[in-house]
């Protein structure tokens, strides 16, 4: 992958793109981008659970794997997260395990969300990185295709 994105917005852009792909596949549409310091597109993974039944394939993951691959390194040191829902208890460790220098999302998850709504793992300051945090980067959006998604299957 070798785009640059020159905002937040723009890579949420790329994010929502990933959720739309999670939606076609009758996954729950989330979607995640990881950008390199100067803003190069380096990964991106949308939720993949029920094909893969894997229950670690969420889009936050997959991606943050992706991009280790792309830079033969564990340590994403310098990158940013952006992904279109707030990360839950497994993601918000995988972003600061990874040394994610920025998380950004779209959405809040006030049932397991863990960058600021139920908790705050990314935060914690008895952990040793805590990456700086923006919520709600097009959350309309990425609220609306989870409750369009969540809807449809009542």
């Amino acid at each position: 992958m070798s785009s640059e994105v020159t905002s937040d917005h723009e890579a949420m852009g790329v994010a929502l793109r990933e959720a739309g792909a999670a939606l076609a596949a009758g996954e729950v549409p989330v979607g995640a981008v990881v950008l390199s310091a100067q803003g190069a597109v380096l990964a991106t993974g949308h939720n993949l659970r029920r094909l893969s039944a894997d229950p670690t394939a969420h889009a936050e993951v997959l991606a943050l794997r992706r991009a280790g691959k792309v830079l033969g390194d564990w340590q994403l040191t310098g990158c940013t997260l952006v992904v279109t829902l707030e990360p839950c208890t497994m993601c918000a460790g995988a972003v600061v395990l990874a040394r994610i220098r920025r998380l950004v999302f779209g959405a809040w998850d006030d049932k397991a969300g863990a960058a600021g709504s139920l908790w705050d793992v990314v935060r914690d300051r008895r952990l040793n990185h805590r990456p700086e945090v923006l919520a709600g980067v097009r959350q309309d959006e990425c609220a609306e295709l989870l409750t369009r998604f969540f809807a449809d299957r009542r």
